[in-house]
């Protein structure tokens, strides 16, 4: 199944991996490898992670406090954001 970004998700992401980049050498790259473990295994099961409303779902990374939150539109994958969990829970809801 393939999948795109949301603009404001993919902003979230870059930034995260420049923050992590800046905390340590290549942990912005491992955490670039983390969310696209989770996007691939969404791309395989769609239906996978917790069900936050009638449209959107949430599959949590395994290393970092983030998860993607996603939905399925018409066999194709809808990136929605790339959230810190110990942030504002509901701020990406406007997209």
């Amino acid at each position: 199944m393939k999948y795109s970004f949301h603009e404001a998700a993919e902003k979230e992401f870059f930034t995260a991996i420049e923050y992590y980049e800046e905390c340590q050498l290549e942990l912005g790259l491992n955490f670039s490898d983390e969310i696209f473990a989770v996007i691939e295994r969404i791309c395989n099961y769609p239906h996978i992670g917790t069900k936050i409303d009638s449209k959107t779902r949430r599959c949590l990374t395994n290393r970092f406090p983030y998860g993607v939150l996603f939905r399925v539109v018409d066999n194709h994958i809808r990136i929605m954001a790339i959230m810190h969990l110990n942030r504002k829970p509901d701020y990406w809801k406007n997209r």
